[in-house]
């Protein structure tokens, strides 16, 4: 490492105010009871078990993060590989549940070679195997005995799940399957946990049964020797490469060259084979061999809070210390301004923080819709046939609350997901020239993150699944068949309304507000209707109406889900007033923000007046930034992300922002051991370097 500053540089000090003083003047400013609202948030269990997890981990070499942003790729790839083996000593150690390893891997802060395994591998073992699959597979899987992965995305396909390519066929002369990549475009492609480190995968292949298609199925393959780790004959795997971020995990192709697998390796909770017979036992609800991806989208939505707060904390807590200029109208001897008092960074960062509370919320109501539609799905499975379209939405009568769920899961993924990825280049640039530093914290979240926009189903492409929803909701309501659920009762109150017009006060009462949002999304899905079904026109042509559709009615149920949280008997028992109040105007900056970058939609459906939405612009939403203002600091304190964690030069709680930045850059920085040789006629690179050898 380079050597220490001399004393005269370590006795320099930031200009003042420090900025441990200013984080503490801002603090001082709010009496927003922290400790209750991280409570509210995360419960105290959690932030025990955090704070307990901090101090066992972080003393530990293994997990140093000084060196996370000058290795290349594959010394990152080698040291995240012996943390996730420590973490699971640990956890044996420890006896953590699921739970505390979870969180434990969350403070590393990094993806690790084992993080498909520990998800999507062993919840599809468990969702979808049988009491003889779980003791042939999940039990040594939960033992880290075998490494998995789950390969469902190829080359060629990635949300189009039913144009996967490879190929599972049945041979019902010694009761085998025969697993196949007959092209190119079939190989398994961005398969997380595979490239170096799984020997075992769930693969998603088109099951063939004595020469007919019965779609896409889940089996257990081993790819690789348990004890040399090499590929099995007829086996080519390997890493994919170095991606735009993401790099501690080893994503992973596969490609298989006519491989049998035993009977018992195709999943067969939901649909089998019948080995006497060999005939195809369908699933009672086929849409039941989703439930991982919609397991996985609903865990997005929940984490998507989290994500962005990450880099809200950092931009906030930056921009509180960070002083830049004068204020024009303020007198000559004030001072530079802190950043946060400009209005333009204001109006970009604390609709972020109220979007990562109204995530949250979100995020916990999808995660207990996503737990009671798993037992009421199961307990109502009945047979049946079905002839459905690309994807798992289109149901029998009978199966509306998985269609809701499922409707809801892309829906909301691809909002959340969107906001907390386009959110934190929001917060990197709020940081100015220093946020572009690996130092900030903030580039390493936002690479990493990115790819979520577009795995478990392209943001853009799930919409379609949720306007096919809605546009089924519709007509049932229309027939007077429609199930009793939300969506059908907003698209029958709208339905009602519609002659008389809404009138909503938007400006003095939030369940208004909430009803505005429901509004445009009900006015929405009958022109969709209209164009579809009336008008004949394309499904091609309606893409870009129903992803607006799909974006206008997400947005109403994270409104709907933030607007309950506040209101709720939980949230009314656990804060003091000032921080109930303050509560509400969160939810309002939330709603009324988007509200006004959706203005147009909101007029045209007739939800908001003109008057109404130049108000919400020009007064509402800047009398709510003058209101979140004074309590920014603490409002991102509560979600007691651990510096650690955080792992940021800009967003220290402490507020020592330049001295970190500045012993990072000059201490920890491996460069500054380079002596180069700088002149053109000089062969070497760096002093001292041996001389290269003339061809």
């Amino acid at each position: 490492m380079p050597s220490p500053p001399p004393d005269w540089v370590k006795a320099l000090k930031p200009s003042g105010p420090q900025g441990s003083e200013l984080l503490a003047q801002e603090r001082a400013q709010s009496k927003i009871n922290v400790d209750k609202l991280s409570e509210l948030l995360h419960t105290r269990e959690f932030l025990q078990r955090q704070e307990q997890l901090v101090k066992l981990l972080q003393p530990e070499k293994v997990f140093d993060k000084s060196q996370n942003h000058t290795l290349g790729r594959v010394e990152r790839l080698q040291r995240s590989l012996a943390k996730a083996k420590r973490l699971q000593q640990l956890a044996e150690q420890h006896q953590w549940s699921m739970e505390e390893l979870h969180a434990a891997n969350e403070l590393i802060g990094e993806p690790t070679p084992y993080g498909l395994h520990a998800s999507m591998f062993l919840v599809t073992l468990r969702e979808q195997g049988t009491p003889e699959q779980h003791k042939l597979f999940l039990e040594r899987a939960a033992k880290y005995q075998i490494i998995g992965c789950y390969a469902q995305t190829e080359l060629g396909h990635g949300s189009n799940v039913r144009g996967l390519e490879t190929t599972a066929t049945w041979n019902p002369e010694d009761k085998t399957f025969t697993i196949n990549s007959p092209t190119l475009t079939s190989s398994k492609w961005w398969i997380g946990s595979l490239g170096r480190t799984a020997n075992h995968a769930v693969v998603m292949a088109q099951l063939f049964i004595g020469g007919k298609n019965f779609g896409p199925h889940p089996f257990v393959v081993q790819v690789r020797d348990l004890e040399s780790h090499q590929p099995l004959e007829n086996v080519y795997v390997g890493d994919i490469g170095p991606k735009f971020g993401y790099n501690t995990m080893d994503n992973g192709f596969l490609l298989f060259n006519n491989v049998k697998v035993p009977h018992v390796n195709m999943l067969a909770r939901f649909s089998r084979i019948d080995k006497d017979t060999n005939k195809y036992i369908r699933p009672a609800l086929p849409s039941l061999v989703f439930g991982t991806l919609t397991w996985v989208r609903s865990n997005i939505v929940l984490q998507s809070g989290g994500v962005l707060a990450r880099g809200v904390t950092i931009a906030t807590r930056y921009a509180a210390v960070r002083r830049q200029f004068q204020d024009r109208d303020a007198d000559s001897s004030s001072g530079e301004m802190q950043v946060l008092n400009y209005k333009m960074v204001q109006v970009r960062l604390l609709p972020l923080l109220a979007s990562m509370y109204a995530l949250h919320f979100t995020g916990r109501g999808m995660m207990n819709l996503y737990e009671q539609n798993q037992q009421r799905m199961k307990a109502a499975a009945s047979p049946g046939q079905d002839n459905r379209g690309a994807g798992p939405e289109e149901l029998r009568a009978g199966a509306d609350l998985l269609a809701d769920l499922h409707a809801t899961s892309c829906g909301l993924k691809a909002l959340a997901s969107t906001t907390a990825g386009e959110g934190l280049e929001v917060c990197r640039r709020a940081c100015g020239g220093h946020g572009y530093s690996s130092y900030s914290g903030i580039g390493s979240y936002y690479s990493d993150y990115l790819p979520t926009l577009t795995w478990e189903g392209d943001n853009y492409m799930l919409t379609q699944q949720v306007a096919r929803y809605l546009l089924k909701s519709a007509r049932a309501v229309l027939s007077g068949k429609a199930a009793d659920n939300d969506t059908s009762r907003i698209l029958r109150t709208y339905l009602d309304r519609r002659e008389k017009g809404a009138s909503f006060d938007i400006l003095e009462n939030d369940a208004d507000i909430v009803d505005a949002f429901a509004w445009r999304t009900a006015h929405l899905t009958f022109e969709a209707l209209k164009h579809r079904d009336a008008e004949k026109r394309s499904w091609n042509s309606l893409l870009v109406d129903f992803w607006r559709l799909s974006t206008a009615h997400s947005q109403y149920l994270v409104v709907k889900n933030f607007y309950e949280a506040v209101s709720s008997p939980k949230l009314s028992q656990s804060l003091d007033n000032e921080t109930k109040t303050l509560m509400h105007a969160l939810f309002r900056l939330y709603s009324l923000h988007t509200l006004e970058r959706e203005a147009a939609e909101f007029f045209s459906s007739g939800a908001v007046t003109v008057r109404q939405i130049s108000l919400t612009r020009t007064s509402a939403v800047m009398k709510l930034l003058d209101e979140v203002r004074p309590h920014a600091i603490r409002l991102v304190d509560a979600w007691a992300i651990p510096d650690w964690q955080l792992d940021s030069s800009l967003g220290r709680s402490d507020g020592n922002v330049y001295e970190d930045l500045f012993r990072r850059a000059s201490q920890e920085n491996p460069v500054n051991d380079l002596v180069f040789d700088p002149y053109p006629w000089n062969a070497a690179v760096l002093k001292n370097e041996p001389p290269k050898s003339k061809l």
